[in-house]
């Protein structure tokens, strides 16, 4: 996400930890001791976890000095390209589908799983990737999603790239990686960025770029005296896909240093974090200008680290941060088009036509892939704290259903304030979960605890949107839910009981690949972002039609109960934990 902790990896896994899976295929790669899903003879740079290491991360080979956005495209235009690949490179893994541009139809999905770097000793805010990892992951994904679809490399027409947001990405002169890149997870610059807030005039969180920056510069000043080039995952994907150095506006909101009005950076913030900032920051490529395609796959990279997986000439689109391409592939693109999204982390976000600032810095100030805004709330604590509930009662997911289906809206009086990692938003890191109004046994049913979490989860979001009323958001006509809670029947009718409108599931889960794929069909086919997700609405969200999505209407009678469990929910945790807001 950008905004998407990981909660539940093993911070001490290798490095490299990569598991391929397809539908089709889920044991279709070997694994070897520190690698799965990559051939067994390929070398790796040896990745250090002692922060002395991160300081001399070896650059792997030396290149020709890097280039800016500014070249001719050449289109791959084979006959044979019937497909658009979308990509999406995240935390956990790497996810690519392959979207058939002329039925409007996913072909095919694969996905690669991977962990962080081992945390560095007394460095235990630290969160860091080996950049090559997310190559092997879009190696192993691509590979699964062709096997899966029965095509050949020669069927992509066009890429579209989605990537964590915030992460760090240092690159030196001959575009080499200088140093492990700083995840948006990673808080090690929770000064910094508590520092630039305040000249900023808004209240930064760690994740933002310009804090780790920042960092770097004062904790590893020889590495950012090498560093020419700042880029963020997706950025850097389409480099080493393109030769290209460039992003967009969406993701480029979240460094931290963007005018939102003119979507340029801007040079007074970018001072305040060193005068050389602005310059080793990539072009902008705005998708309201021209055809959004960045340029084509190189034929160094289709040979080189693609092993031919991706043809040389096909045609790579802007891309963007995972929760633009996931409002793309969730269909959010017009006014009142609000989504959720329970992973790990939780997230609400909408479309705007005009920019939303926050000074409290709970609601991200974000701009989309098409040409508008996404402002954006994210929660610590979602589909987690769901499953504290099955460690109590050493039960499964199942079984807690079938006990939840006798538990009323609003649990009798039971509620579960989920902050068991601390919490971003509200701002109460020092924060812990609680679950409050037990009465002579209310907890006897397991079903109480499952359902009060899923209750608990929902009203963090559940503000979120409130606050983005506040802030000037349109009402939203419904809730578009994505994301793993989302397969949950139960936690989507209790979404739409406490937002009081319907929510909407889609068939396909994996949003930000589908929107990558969404948008790299828009470029191959020539036309603008929105309006080829408004001409195939129904396909391009679901990868299938209208019919087989699934829609939950709100019961009144469980409205009014989650209203009241709502204001409850606030109050309670006002009076436990308010007065660690600013800590």
């Amino acid at each position: 996400t950008g905004s998407r902790p990981v909660v539940g990896v093993d911070p001490h896994a290798p490095a490299a930890m990569i598991v391929a899976s397809s539908p089709a295929s889920p044991a279709s790669v070997r694994a070897n001791p520190t690698l799965r899903g990559a051939r067994t003879h390929r070398r790796r740079a040896s990745l250090h976890s002692s922060a002395s290491a991160s300081s001399s991360f070896v650059a792997r080979r030396r290149r020709p000095a890097v280039r800016r956005r500014g070249v001719a495209v050449v289109v791959h235009s084979a006959a044979s390209a019937t497909h658009a690949l979308g990509v999406d490179v995240g935390t956990q893994g790497t996810k690519a589908i392959l979207y058939d541009l002329s039925s409007k139809a996913i072909a095919g999905k694969g996905s690669c799983s991977y962990g962080l770097m081992p945390q560095p000793a007394g460095r235990p805010n630290a969160a860091e990737q080996d950049p090559s990892t997310w190559l092997e992951g879009v190696r192993v994904a691509v590979k699964a999603a062709l096997e899966e679809a029965g095509l050949e490399p020669s069927a992509i027409a066009a890429v579209g790239v989605s990537g964590q947001q915030h992460g760090m990405v240092a690159l030196d002169e001959f575009g080499e990686v200088i140093r492990p890149a700083k995840l948006w997870c990673d808080v090690e610059s929770a000064a910094e960025a508590k520092e630039l807030g305040s000249k900023f005039g808004w209240a930064m969180q760690a994740g933002f770029t310009s804090s780790k920056v920042l960092w770097m510069k004062r904790r590893e000043p020889n590495n950012w005296a090498r560093t020419e080039h700042v880029l963020l995952p997706h950025d850097w994907i389409n480099y080493k896909l393109t030769g290209e150095i460039a992003t967009d506006p969406g993701d480029a909101s979240g460094i931290g240093v963007l005018d939102l009005t003119t979507r340029s950076f801007r040079d007074d913030l970018c001072d305040f974090v060193d005068p050389k900032f602005r310059r080793v920051l990539p072009t902008i490529v705005d998708p309201r200008d021209g055809s959004g395609v960045l340029g084509t796959v190189t034929a160094e990279a289709s040979r080189g680290w693609l092993e031919g997986l991706i043809p040389s000439g096909a045609m790579v689109s802007v891309g963007s941060g995972d929760n633009m391409m996931s409002a793309l592939g969730a269909g959010c693109v017009d006014p009142g088009d609000l989504v959720v999204s329970l992973g790990t982390s939780g997230t609400v976000f909408g479309y705007s036509s005009t920019p939303v600032i926050d000074a409290t810095g709970a609601v991200a100030p974000f701009c989309d892939a098409t040409g508008g805004y996404l402002p954006l709330l994210c929660t610590m604590n979602c589909t987690k704290v769901v499953e504290e509930p099955l460690l109590w009662y050493d039960r499964d997911h199942a079984q807690m259903v079938e006990l939840a289906r006798s538990v009323p809206p609003g649990c009798d009086g039971v509620r579960f304030l989920p902050y068991i990692t601390g919490e971003r938003t509200p701002n109460w890191p020092h924060a812990t979960g609680a679950v409050v109004g037990i009465r002579p046994g209310s907890l006897a049913n397991p079903g109480v605890a499952y359902r009060a979490a899923m209750e608990g989860a929902t009203y963090s979001l559940l503000a979120g949107a409130k606050r983005m009323s506040e802030l000037g958001m349109p009402a939203p006509r419904e809730v578009k839910v994505v994301g793993g809670g989302a397969k949950s029947p139960l936690w989507r009718q209790i979404l739409a009981d406490a937002f009081d409108v319907p929510v909407r599931r889609f068939r396909e889960a994996e949003s930000a690949a589908l929107g990558a794929a969404t948008q790299a069909a828009a470029a191959a086919e020539g036309v603008d972002a929105k309006a080829y997700v408004r001409a195939n609405l129904a396909s391009s969200r679901a990868g299938g039609s209208e019919e087989e999505e699934e829609v939950h209407s709100p019961v009144p009678e469980a409205v009014e109960a989650l209203r009241a469990g709502y204001e409850l929910f606030v109050a309670e945790g006002r009076a436990l934990f308010g007065e660690v807001s600013g800590k």
